[in-house]
């Protein structure tokens, strides 16, 4: 058969969205392992971030950084030649790197742009750790990881403010644009499909056919569900879904965060395997 991917979201997918854990998601999880399928994370978390869950995995698969903004394939992962596949990529640190995003410096300068012209918004670059440890329900030490960024920048906006479509026409008049997970995100070019598709292609040329999945939860995953074969919405924590997610091809989880994520795709996992 096809060999086959799956691309997941971390936070409120794999991850529970008050706790951060993904223990709902063991045995979904070793069913992955023992069919030896490619687990790749594909967040709008940082690459410090994402190292440190996949540490906590045990996951060695290459993965996808700030909505799409890197991809980081391990050195030798698709082979000794692995770094011609792509004209961009650059070593970093042990991962060949490719950079789909806006450089940070540019976000942060239109962030401070926004700012000037009355835009009642604040960027994770503006928050000391602590703030942002509060308002996302994370450790100081995570935190600082959500700091350390590279190719997109979080914001928050006043409540009630009565201009939140003229900010939108305005990141996008400044030549960026926007997508909304847990935070808004300002962003360059990219999104989470492009990334997948590039990273698919990879797959593909090491095993020919590939069969993908991707998981997710909120709209800045519609990208990643657009460039899959098999896409799974999961719940919020009130057991609804995102209504912007109308995809007509996408399977709605029974259940929220990593309950959801482990009953699904231990489902679907099995009945490709059948």
């Amino acid at each position: 058969m096809k060999k086959l991917l799956i691309f997941t979201d971390l936070d409120g997918t794999l991850l529970d969205a008050d706790t951060y854990s993904f223990d709902a998601a063991l045995p979904a999880l070793r069913l992955i392992r023992e069919k030896e399928i490619p687990l790749v994370i594909c967040s709008s978390k940082t690459r410090r971030e994402i190292e440190y869950y996949r540490e906590k995995l045990d996951n060695h698969h290459p993965f996808i950084s700030e909505n799409g903004g890197g991809i980081f394939i391990p050195a030798g992962y698709f082979g000794l030649d692995s770094y011609g596949l792509y004209p961009f990529m650059i070593d970093d640190n042990g991962y060949h790197v490719i950079r789909l995003g806006a450089a940070y410096a540019e976000l942060r300068q239109a962030l401070r742009e926004l700012q000037e012209e009355g835009f009642r918004i604040k960027g994770f670059g503006d928050m000391r750790p602590e703030e942002i440890a509060e308002i996302a329900n994370m450790t100081i030490a995570e935190a600082e990881m959500a700091k350390d960024r590279d190719f997109d920048e979080p914001f928050i906006v006043a409540d009630n403010d009565p201009r939140m479509q003229e900010l939108l026409d305005a990141i996008g008049s400044k030549g960026f644009h926007w997508t909304q997970g847990n935070f808004l995100h300002l962003l360059g070019s990219s999104d989470k499909g492009r990334a997948v598709f590039l990273l698919s292609d990879f797959y593909k040329k090491k095993f020919g056919e590939v069969r993908t999945v991707a998981a997710g939860d909120s709209p800045n995953d519609m990208p990643m569900f657009e460039r899959v074969d098999h896409a799974i919405l999961v719940q919020k924590r009130d057991g609804g879904y995102d209504s912007r997610i109308t995809l007509p091809h996408v399977i709605r989880a029974n259940g929220a965060g990593p309950n959801g994520w482990n009953s699904t795709i231990m489902e679907l996992i099995k009945s490709l395997y059948l």
